[in-house]
């Protein structure tokens, strides 16, 4: 077996090596099963069920494995994007540092920037995967939401995070690539879901290629770590409780960014139109609390409310760019689509072009 295993390499004997790694002396795994997970664009999950021996209470009956896509557009394009990079680099260097909840990790290697690597993660079963195209309920929203405290406050202008190179940064030169690849691509989108949108909906997908603002824009303050990617197929939610419970587990477009994309994208892309203006800025305004709550200070909430309607434009970037670039799927057309009217909504909602 190779010193990184693809999903076909897993033993018993690897998985049991990466428990007793993790604390867990003694434990052998006898055999598993596998099953097939999630509906990732860029990457695979697995969950392994194991027949474990000589293990206590605390030891795992479950994990998951992550891999790349078997797609080879799919795995191009999490090397070009750097996303697998990223990913691997997160639980490697930063899940310490937030206090976002993620899954423990178990493993993570990567070979350079990819598209080879291994994520072997806690198995957060019974919580279960979002449905981004069925949206969510105002509780899940706000659950969500509030968690983002965790990543964006212990992070909040980081300058000791500046610097490393597969965080990136946002500055002239990628404002200008980002700008120059929106362009590109949103012929082709048009021309593939144009149908399925409203003409308001497409006037201001087209209207953002020509913004000089958002979301073609050098790194700002405040700054902290962004999820860019922070929607309810990335995130597994335990609704056992009387509250629901949200725990991230895809970090393969963290970097730096004002904090209230996040906040946007999420809302945009999670709730139908009708559920986020109702609830919308009362959930901000709770984050916005939570911000304070956690020594963020010097924050206002006029600020914070501009800087939520100027960060509507992520979403609407992610879905020209990232539909373009992936393997074509049946879901990923309703997903893409769905997503991308409730962005667009959103920014018409807001009236968010005055910021262009």
């Amino acid at each position: 077996m190779a010193d990184l295993p693809t999903a076909d390499d897993i033993t018993p004997r690897w998985l049991a090596e990466r428990l007793r790694e993790a604390g867990h002396d003694g434990v052998e795994v006898k055999s598993f099963s596998s099953t097939a997970i999630g509906t990732g664009q860029l990457g695979k999950c697995i969950r392994y069920e194991l027949d474990v021996v000589g293990g206590d209470a605390k030891t795992p009956q479950s994990l998951v494995g992550k891999f790349p896509s078997d797609d080879p557009q799919s795995r191009q394009a999490g090397v070009a994007l750097q996303t697998y990079i990223k990913e691997v680099s997160f639980y490697q260097q930063l899940q310490s540092r937030v206090t976002i909840s993620t899954p423990r990790c178990y493993y993570a290697e990567i070979e350079g920037v990819g598209p080879e690597f291994v994520l072997l993660l806690e198995d957060l079963a019974p919580a279960e995967q979002g449905d981004q195209i069925a949206g969510c309920s105002p509780d899940v929203a706000r659950a969500a939401v509030l968690e983002l405290v965790g990543l964006h406050a212990p992070s909040w202008r980081g300058a000791d995070l500046r610097g490393i190179s597969w965080l990136g940064e946002p500055n002239e030169a990628t404002a200008q690539v980002t700008r120059s690849l929106y362009k590109a691509q949103l012929p082709g989108f048009l021309a593939r879901y144009g149908a399925r949108l409203a003409a308001d909906e497409i006037n201001i997908i087209e209207s953002v290629a020509g913004s000089s603002g958002p979301p073609f824009q050098v790194l700002g303050d405040p700054f902290s770590l962004t999820h860019v990617d922070y929607r309810l197929d990335n995130l597994l939610i335990d609704s056992t409780g009387s509250l629901p419970r949200v725990t991230a587990v895809d970090w393969q477009s963290i970097t730096f960014g004002s904090p209230m994309t996040d906040v946007a994208y999420f809302m945009g892309s999670g709730l139908i139109p009708e559920d986020r203006r109702a609830v919308e800025r009362g959930i901000v305004a709770e984050y916005h609390a939570e911000l304070g709550k956690n020594g963020i200070e010097d924050y206002d909430w006029d600020r914070c409310w501009e800087d939520y309607r100027r960060g509507v434009f992520t979403g609407i970037f992610m879905m020209v760019v990232a539909s373009m670039m992936v393997q074509r799927t049946e879901r990923g057309d309703e997903m893409f689509t769905t997503q991308m009217k409730r962005h667009s909504r959103q920014a018409i909602d807001l009236g968010s072009d005055e910021y262009f």
